[in-house]
């Protein structure tokens, strides 16, 4: 199976939200090209993919369109069984993500007019449109769950026979993997954060006695998506931005400056340009906090003697990373690194800050590093932290066995089987459900059997 066909759920979205407007294929204009069970798959559905492909750089050709064609046939099968199952829509899922929709639309077009103008249709008419999209959408993913999760539950047994019974060469391989303790020390940011609002405030004051909020953006900005533009953003729904900045900006008349606002990002000054509903466009400057070499200097030689305790067994690394340590986050569990999102105290290559890494991969277990600057995980890019690493295992790259990689191995099964019941299901759908495909469409050769009886 080709990996377009695996991912349905998110191709059926993106034709789901692309303007469906009548399109000419050898002549033809607009019509239906397949019929399951009640559902219509339209020629537009087909030429409005055909158009994403060839926007990505993809050649579309007749066996591009033949493949589009049977990924609606298999949504289709599965949207057919979750309506005769009354399987219920997530409401405020997918009013969730109808919002994220129509912020991303409308930034990306400038507004709410030039979004009715692309589409040729009025916002409520979009959004119930795309509303009931996504809640097909919702239901088809909902099937695809259940079809997946209606399989027999996989014992160690069952990993271990797997394991000793698959190729070497069809196992998965496992990367390198660390565990890490660190010990960090930020720099003086009460210094540089004043540093930086004495200067946005000098800044502001230029403006209001009349220089140019744009030439100054474009002198002393550190955004770089938006100082070549005179800081100016575009027109944007208010969500994409951190509250404080969005907040700040819409109190704002136009013309007018706002006082110093803080983001993750950094210190900002705005000037508001239009306002449009929850949506507006505005320049600012942006400032961060920079550190000098004396800060440097100065957690360097911190770290230096914390580095010689641990070395001169005057303190265990652990020990000292509950004492001096100022990343919160390891802190109090000696220092030791953890995924934010998942827990786990191995970390492989990507996963790790490129100053991190770039320190480890000369390391051995035990070693503890000299001190470098890197950054923590707060904000947008995370904020300069200086630090020392302990290593404390390595796990070398190798192919996945039974002792040490039980949970890749379990999650390798449970992909096949869940792969297999789908399968399954298509198969057995195809056989009972009702399925026209037009002449136009016939000499397809399809990845799946079954569709043309």
């Amino acid at each position: 199976m080709s990996k377009m066909m695996k991912i349905l759920p998110a191709a059926l979205l993106l034709l789901a939200l692309l303007p469906a407007r009548a399109q000419k294929y050898d002549g033809v204009v607009e019509k239906s090209v397949a019929l399951v069970g009640s559902d219509v798959v339209m020629l537009s559905d087909i030429e409005s993919e055909a158009q994403m492909m060839r926007a990505r750089g993809l050649t579309v050709d007749k066996s591009a369109r033949c493949e589009i064609l049977e990924n609606f046939l298999v949504s289709k099968l599965f949207l057919t069984q979750a309506k005769l199952d009354s399987l219920v829509v997530n409401d405020a899922q997918v009013s969730a993500s109808l919002d994220q929709r129509m912020n991303e639309v409308l930034t990306t077009l400038g507004g709410e007019q030039k979004a009715e103008a692309y589409f040729g249709k009025p916002l409520y008419k979009l959004r119930q449109e795309w509303y009931e999209a996504l809640s097909d959408q919702s239901l088809i993913q909902e099937m695809q769950r259940n079809v997946a999760s209606d399989i027999p539950k996989v014992t160690p047994r069952d990993i271990r026979k797997y394991a000793e019974e698959t190729a070497e060469e069809d196992l998965p391989m496992v990367s390198t993997k660390y565990r890490i303790r660190q010990i960090g020390i930020y720099p003086d940011k009460e210094a540089a954060e004043l540093a930086v609002k004495e200067q946005l405030i000098g800044l502001r004051e230029r403006v209001v006695n009349g220089e140019k909020f744009s030439t100054l953006a474009r002198l002393y900005s550190q955004d770089p998506g938006s100082m070549a533009k005179g800081g100016e953003l575009g027109m944007a729904s208010r969500s994409i931005f951190w509250p404080a900045f969005s907040d700040a900006a819409m109190s704002l008349k136009v013309g007018q400056v706002s006082q110093i606002v803080e983001t993750p990002d950094g210190f900002h000054i705005i000037q508001l340009i239009e306002r449009d509903g929850d949506m507006f466009n505005a320049r600012h400057i942006l400032i961060k906090p920079q550190y000098t070499s004396e800060d440097r200097d100065r957690a360097f030689r911190k770290l230096d003697s914390i580095r010689n305790l641990i070395v001169l067994d005057s303190m265990s690394f652990f020990d000292a990373a509950r004492s001096f340590s100022e990343e919160k986050h390891s802190a109090t569990s000696g220092g030791l690194m953890a995924d934010e999102y998942t827990g786990s105290s191995y970390f492989e290559k990507d996963q790790l800050k490129p100053a991190d890494y770039n320190v480890l991969r000369n390391m051995k277990e035990g070693d503890i590093s000299e001190p470098f600057e890197s950054l923590d995980n707060e904000g947008r890019n995370g904020n300069t932290l200086y630090k020392i690493l302990y290593l404390e295992k390595v796990i070398p790259a190798h192919v996945a066995n039974f002792k040490e990689d039980y949970n890749t191995l379990l999650d390798e099964v449970n992909n096949k089987n869940s792969m297999a019941a789908i399968d399954k299901f298509i198969e057995e759908k195809q056989k009972t459900t009702y399925i026209v495909i037009d002449p136009m469409f016939q000499g397809c050769e399809f990845q799946r059997k079954g569709w043309i009886r």
